[in-house]
């Protein structure tokens, strides 16, 4: 055998060994790109898949209008009117006007935990324990309802998310509070009594949500004290062209609080547990 064929003999094992030395090089790019092409689609997907108002700044929330009005009874009322369907109930464990989220504070609270029902697709929106939202604590109290399968609204006097009515339990959000019973002037103040409205004589500052026969759902907040009688009377005199159906009373005094690009209400400065927000 010549010197040239022995040391192309001697070459195959060393060209071999480097063969697959490049195949396995190839195969972890192809699995590295491969990886990475599947984290893409991932992301491509939540991205579009993604609530749109999820993280939504304030300046990108559009499906609302902000109205003033100041009542005859010299209660000064900040309202944002939208649609149930842009509305969702969210925990927050801030002052609204910090949130950079437009909407106003929800139901009454204790330290961290909610005494007023929050529930959204059947989901207590503060976790599933004590305080998450789940019930109106100690009385049946009035619940705005947004039922979504139907798109409508209703106040329900309800203790538990169980005794709601709604046509879809997977789509619905449920704010719970204190009926306002609008239509029923002769006793309103009596139910309210009856669901143990906290301060209803005292001036305080005030939170409601009313709705119209058209759909259009009132996101109201005080800018100066009044008795709950004050504020309902202001609310009906000034909000809805006289087609207000019902509404709810929610968490006032230094809780009361509102955030929109065109005004910023902060109560007291005070934290609250959860908010209603207008999410698009």
């Amino acid at each position: 055998m010549s010197s040239q064929s022995k040391n192309e003999t001697a070459a195959h094992p060393a060209d071999r060994l480097g063969r697959k030395q490049i195949i396995r090089v190839i195969l972890i790019i192809s699995f590295i790109f491969l990886a990475l092409g599947a984290v893409f689609v991932v992301l491509f997907q939540s991205l579009v898949n993604r609530d749109p108002g999820a993280s939504a700044p304030l300046e990108a929330v559009t499906q609302y209008r902000y109205e003033y009005a100041e009542a005859s009874n010299g209660m000064k009322l900040h309202a944002l009117v939208t649609k149930p369907a842009y509305v969702s109930l969210e925990t927050v464990n801030d002052n609204v006007a910090l949130t950079d989220k437009v909407g106003v504070n929800g139901g009454f609270f204790y330290e961290g935990s909610l005494v007023s029902m929050g529930v959204v697709n059947g989901h207590p929106v503060n976790g599933d324990g004590y305080g998450g939202g789940g019930e109106n604590m100690k009385y049946a109290r009035g619940t705005l309802v947004w039922d979504g399968e139907a798109d409508s609204l209703s106040v329900q006097v309800v203790s538990k998310a169980s005794e709601l009515k709604v046509k879809d339990h997977t789509r619905f959000w449920a704010q719970g509070g204190i009926s306002m019973s609008i239509g029923r002037d002769d006793a309103w103040v009596r139910q309210a009594e009856a669901e143990h409205a906290p301060f209803p004589d005292e001036d305080r500052l005030r939170t409601g949500a009313v709705f119209d026969d058209r759909g259009s759902l009132y996101l109201v907040v005080s800018e100066n004290e009044g008795t709950l009688a004050d504020f309902r009377s202001a609310v009906l005199e000034t909000f809805g062209d006289g087609r207000l159906v019902d509404g709810i009373f929610l968490d006032g005094d230094g809780s009361s609080q509102l955030s929109s690009k065109e005004m910023m209400l902060r109560g007291d400065n005070r934290p609250v547990v959860q908010m209603v927000r207008i999410m698009k």
